[in-house]
């Protein structure tokens, strides 16, 4: 049986999140500026960086991005 995708603007989310917890800059973003998508994964980047800034534990940030699958 195939798998199904997940939507790109979830996808764009998620990796958003993952690079802002991480600390990396928002000028990372891959997707041309006002994008849907880069407009998502700024949306993600901005709550990864805000949990990282919180103290969120990585177990926890890893639980929020399986959760968006």
């Amino acid at each position: 049986m195939k798998r199904q995708k997940r939507d790109i603007s979830q996808r764009a989310y998620s990796k958003g999140y993952q690079l802002g917890y991480q600390g990396r800059p928002e000028e990372a973003c891959p997707f041309r500026d006002g994008s849907l998508t880069a407009q998502e994964w700024i949306r993600g980047w901005h709550e990864g960086h805000s949990d990282n800034l919180d103290g969120i534990k990585v177990q926890a940030s890893q639980q929020k991005i399986i959760a968006l699958r």
